[in-house]
Order: structure tokens, then sequence, then C-alpha cells
């Protein structure tokens, strides 16, 4: 058995969340598209308990502003290991920081969509 170095059970559970905490803390420091983005999920929860016609239309509307941070998150990770890897041009690193802007765009696409119909559904209905 591997000794893995956030220990195990409970002492682990909080070892993550720790670490779930420095990066929420880093993402909201050094990350202006986190800040932007996480803003406007602020602006739009307030929205959704007006805008949703149940529960789980509730739910959909917020699960799709937490994917646009999740998203936004992993590019963000994408973009400081590259960056620790090598600041110098190369066309693999700009192909994983463009894959992962990609990645946010599709999100962000998706949350369009979502509150797209919501909203027409609410003053079309």
């Amino acid at each position: 058995m591997i000794n893995k170095p956030n220990g195990s059970g409970f002492g682990r559970i909080l070892k993550a969340t720790e670490c779930s905490r420095k990066g929420f803390v880093a993402a909201w420091r050094f990350e202006a598209a986190f800040r932007q983005e996480a803003g406007l999920a602020i602006i739009m929860l307030p929205l959704s308990f007006w805008l949703a016609q149940s529960a789980q239309h509730w739910a959909l509307l917020v699960s799709v502003l937490l994917l646009v941070l999740i998203v936004e998150l992993l590019n963000s990770a994408i973009e400081t290991l590259t960056d620790r890897v090598s600041l110098e041009r190369h066309e693999l690193s700009g192909r994983a920081k463009d894959l992962g802007s990609a990645a946010v765009t599709l999100s962000l696409t998706v949350v369009s969509v979502v509150w797209g119909v919501a909203i027409y559904q609410k003053f079309a209905g």
C-alpha cells in the first residue's frame, strides 16, 4: 500500500478542504476571468429564484453557472502549469491554452442556451 502524503480518512478531508480554499483564493487573486465569471454568477444567482419554474429548473440554472466556474478553474490550472513549465512561446503550450479557452467558451454557451430558454419561457409562456 502506498503512503499518500495527504493522509487518509478525516485528516485527508481536512487537507483537501484546505487545498480547495487555497485554490479559490489563488483564482480570485490571480485570475481576472474567474473574478468576472464569479461576479456574473453572483448577479445571476438571485435572478435564478425568480426565473426558475421548479426546484429542478432552479438546480439547472445554478448548475450551469457553477459549470463555468469549474471550467475556468481547470483552464486556469492548465495555463498556470503551462507557464510553470516554460514561459517560452511553444506551439503545444499555445494549443493547450487555446483548448482550455475553447472549453470556457463552450461552458458560457451552455449558460447562454439554458438561461436564454428560461428567459424566453418566462416572458413568452
